[in-house]
């Protein structure tokens, strides 16, 4: 798993899609747009930003979402630090990165100390304005287990359950919940039943809520009070 890569096809030169799950890391519309609904707004985000806040997230890809909770991160004006963790089995190369992420040019100076350490090997990366990103290259089957950590607010941004089952099974989503902060989050765009059984089984309060664009439904859930 360490040494696999994503494979990339460009659909308009813009849109990168997996050849490996024949899904697209984002929304053919607005890619940007989806992340701000699905993963921001359906992790109540930014009105719960404080200092230590920790988002954790399935499938890093192009690394939009993580840019656009910087970005909100920014415009919150919240205190202190931001971390993010995301978990990737299959991690991009730089150039396809940089092509990818081109397609937002309000996030291309937030872009840079990604792209730069990305070019490195490096995954730990220190984003500016408060923000650490850390991302675990592996199975999340494994990786996400293994994690010491606990996070605020999940980020469920594997591909299509259909085409990527491993990363919406049972287990995972139990793990993601054994990984959560008291009063965690968690949001996806996939409204899918067995994802959403799955959510409930672990612990979470599970709602569907209208999704971004085409899709209709999407899926948001909270660890209830301890």
């Amino acid at each position: 798993m360490q040494d696999q890569r994503a494979e990339v096809e460009w659909q308009g030169g813009a849109v990168p899609v997996s050849t490996r799950f024949d899904d697209p890391y984002f929304s053919l519309d607005n890619g940007l747009d989806e992340t701000r609904h699905t993963f921001l707004t359906g992790n109540d985000l930014p009105a719960r930003f404080c200092d230590g806040f920790h988002i954790a997230e399935l499938g890093f890809g192009t690394g939009l979402n993580a840019l656009a909770s910087l970005q909100a991160w920014i415009g919150a004006g919240a205190p202190g630090r931001l971390r993010f963790t995301s978990f990737e089995g299959f991690p991009m190369t730089a150039p396809d990165m940089a092509q990818a992420l081109a397609a937002f040019p309000e996030l291309g100076d937030l872009a840079q100390p990604l792209l730069h350490t990305w070019a490195t090997g490096a995954r730990d990366i220190d984003m500016g304005h408060g923000m650490t990103l850390h991302v675990i290259i592996g199975d999340a089957r494994q990786t996400v287990p293994a994690w010491t950590g606990r996070a605020d607010a999940w980020f469920l941004d594997g591909f299509s359950p259909a085409k990527n089952p491993e990363l919406w099974g049972a287990d995972l989503m139990q793990a993601v919940a054994d990984h959560c902060a008291p009063r965690a989050t968690a949001a996806t765009y996939t409204a899918a039943g067995h994802v959403r059984r799955a959510l409930t089984e672990a612990g979470f309060d599970v709602t569907r809520r209208a999704g971004y664009g085409r899709k209709r439904h999407m899926t948001v859930a909270r660890m209830p009070a301890p």
